[in-house]
């Protein structure tokens, strides 16, 4: 025998040790680690830490947890065959872990942005949290919650405001050329411009797919002042891949230019070639690995150790809007069960999300666009199935649930939809427990709950109901958001960890009469003088993105053609306009006006009088009888409602205990909401 044998095994052991170390998290870079606030105590949790940093990730194609992960495939792979790539992340810990609760929550950012202390402590909103004021009111803190953000999109471009960035590499063909496809793009503008980025928006404008070519040949612009109307071509010679700047046509792949400008309202769809497709899908196996890390690792393989280790026994995701949508495509797509088989998250709190999931793990998928009444019709976003719940599709006969690849695994969290009345006008949020053709109730499942919050609109009450561009109305000013959601994270973390039932489900149902059809709801609500109620409400079309679509998430037909609409309900009002079911709080309870989820768009801005796109609207009543004749409004006034003073206090507390009994407030919010209802005017 070779005396050396033994050594060069040895040694051959050796060099393939870093291909046999596991995949997922394998690097912490850690930029910055501050006290946070100050180094202020938050009671019973003492002082807080933030660390930021970056976070290394490898996938493995061959592993089955990524097997849903679109065009991975594709993706460059190093010396070991795996896929690379980072994302940013900020966690925020108590100093000393076992003084905290045992409880992480992520919060999925929203376009890069950090949403849970501006959500749950009503803290001053910023990506950079590092000041008191940021802490608000110190909820989360005080409560001993461990809080994470990581960068998952990869399209978020850096501003300079701190958004959360992520890095993931762009899919290429087996030769080495550019992945290439038809991609189409919708672009509206409030106001009249030459150019506009492809994807656009007041929340930031992500970084869109590029033009194979500047040459508009192979493209195709089509524009409509309305719904109603049919397209119409733009000459090619009228527009181009440009941005207008500085007096000047600069040419530019991703963004629009039209020679006699944009006109507000009119949409225009695009259909082009793109290139260079992003594995965005890797945005959630790095989420999904790094609180698995957090919950199970001593330390990364690169040395770093888990701060956490040995302090988290429940971990609950938290999305608003766009991240509620991508937290049930997360869920939908299977990624809550790690590579190890262990469930990731064990709670969800999905806020404003409608039934929609999103273009999270597509090819050419867009994080940042949704679907609502005048935008995104064409974008498969709301798509079947919508519920954690069985339900079939009559007309395609297509039978199944959302959280369908999570069954029989243990990765089913305890889930709580929470809606406003926007999502039912502007989001299809019916179709979540309805069936498809809106005719009946579906059963929810028992790890599920929904809840509407009465009357309220989007992203909660304006601070200036005035400043309503582009809608028609003022703005709903119910400030909802903190005080409901403090109460519902409270009660689904009791619920995950020692099985105390959380607030009963509380939404409108088509067999208590509380649901209704759009016709329904225009003949009840109230003729207010000078309001028109919406003609029309968001009802997602039936979209057939082609055969590769749900199992490689890479569309065929581009855009899709237009199908049936699925039949969206409403919450049906009493005499006031004001809604019957959900989550009333004292200002549905106990009005001193009517509030909506919706609004209407103000001609000015094009396309006049239809439903604007997620704004609530707010009609005072009038303050005397007298008044109320004079103006011809069927709505009672304010004497009429309450004698004086003292009778509409002693209503708003009768409604305040009656929300706290039912666990949809805390005794802290009590408190603020009836401090708030006295110094209303």
């Amino acid at each position: 025998m070779n005396p050396l044998r033994p050594v060069l095994l040895l040694l051959h052991v050796l060099l393939l040790l870093p291909s046999l170390a596991p995949a997922g998290l394998v690097r912490v870079e850690v930029k910055e680690q501050v006290p946070f606030a100050g180094g202020k105590s938050f009671g019973r949790s003492g002082s807080y830490e933030l660390v930021e940093g970056r976070l290394f990730f490898e996938a493995d194609p061959k592993d089955p947890a990524n097997a849903r992960i679109a065009d991975l495939a594709l993706a460059p792979v190093n010396e070991r065959g795996r896929v690379e790539y980072w994302a940013d992340f900020t966690l925020l810990y108590p100093t000393d872990p076992a003084k905290g609760n045992g409880t992480l929550l992520y919060d999925v950012h929203n376009r890069g942005n950090k949403l849970a202390l501006w959500t749950f402590n009503e803290g001053l909103r910023t990506n950079t949290p590092r000041e008191a004021e940021h802490a608000g009111n110190g909820f989360l803190m005080r409560e001993g919650y461990s809080v994470l953000w990581t960068g998952w999109s990869g399209e978020i471009q850096d501003d300079g405001t701190g958004r959360l960035l992520g890095g993931v590499p762009v899919a290429k063909n087996p030769d080495g050329s550019p992945v290439t496809g038809r991609n189409h793009v919708e672009i509206t503008v409030d106001d009249p411009v030459k150019s506009r980025a492809f994807f656009q928006s007041p929340w930031g404008t992500s970084e869109a797919y590029p033009a194979v070519s500047l040459d508009t040949a192979d493209a195709i612009l089509m524009r409509r002042p309305d719904r109603n109307t049919p397209s119409v071509e733009v000459p090619h010679e009228d527009w181009a891949f440009a941005r207008w700047e500085n007096e000047t046509v600069v040419p530019d792949a991703t963004s629009l230019y039209l020679k006699d400008g944009f006109q507000p309202g009119w949409t225009y769809d695009l259909v082009y070639t793109a290139r260079d497709p992003r594995v965005s899908g890797l945005g959630l196996a790095g989420l999904r690995d790094t609180v698995s890390f957090l919950r199970h690792e001593e330390g990364a393989p690169d040395g770093t150790a888990n701060p956490l280790f040995g302090h988290l026994d429940r971990s609950i995701i938290f999305g608003v809007s766009q991240s509620g949508r991508f937290c049930h495509q997360f869920l939908h797509d299977g990624f809550n069960i790690d590579s190890e088989g262990r469930r990731v998250f064990d709670g969800a709190l999905i806020h404003v999300a409608g039934a929609g999931k999103g273009l999270f793990n597509h090819r050419f998928g867009m994080a940042t666009v949704y679907g609502n009444f005048r935008e995104g019709s064409l974008s498969p976003i709301d798509t079947f199935p919508f519920t954690p719940v069985e339900q079939t599709d009559p007309l395609t006969g297509e039978t199944g649930e959302s959280f369908a690849r999570l069954r029989g695994t243990g990765g089913v969290p305890k889930t709580m939809f929470v809606q406003t009345s926007t999502e039912y006008w502007a989001r299809a949020a019916s179709l979540l427990h309805t069936d498809v053709e809106g005719r009946r109730d579906l059963e929810l499942d028992p790890e599920m709950r929904v809840y509407l919050i009465a009357g309220t609109q989007h992203l909660g009450g304006s601070d200036d109901v005035s400043a309503k561009k582009p809608c028609l109305y003022e703005l709903n000013p119910i400030k909802h958001r903190g005080p409901v959601l403090r109460s519902l994270l409270s009660g689904l973390d009791r619920w995950i960890r020692d099985g105390t039932e959380p607030p009963v489900s509380v939404y409108p149902r088509i067999a208590e009469g509380t649901l209704v059809h759009h016709e329904t709801f225009q003949a009840s609500f109230p003729k207010i003088p000078g309001v028109e109620s919406p003609p029309d409400l968001y009802r997602p079309l039936r979209l057939n993105p082609g055969p590769r679509w749900k199992s490689e998430g890479i569309a065929d037909e581009v855009p899709p053609e237009p199908g049936e609409p699925y039949l969206t309900l409403v919450p049906a009002v009493d005499a006031k306009g004001n809604e019957l079911s959900g989550i009333r709080l004292p200002e549905i309870a106990v009005p001193r006006g009517t509030a909506t989820g919706w609004n209407l768009r103000d001609e000015a801005f094009g396309d006049g009088g239809v439903l604007a796109g997620l704004q609530g609207a707010w009609f005072p009543f009038a303050k005397t009888r007298a008044e109320r004749e004079a103006k011809g409004d069927p709505r009672p006034s304010i004497e009429e409602l309450y004698p004086d003073r003292g009778a509409y206090l002693e209503a708003v507390t009768a409604t305040l205990i009656g929300l706290r009994e039912g666990g949809y407030l805390l005794d802290e919010d009590v408190t603020r909401l009836l401090k708030r209802a006295a110094e209303a005017e």
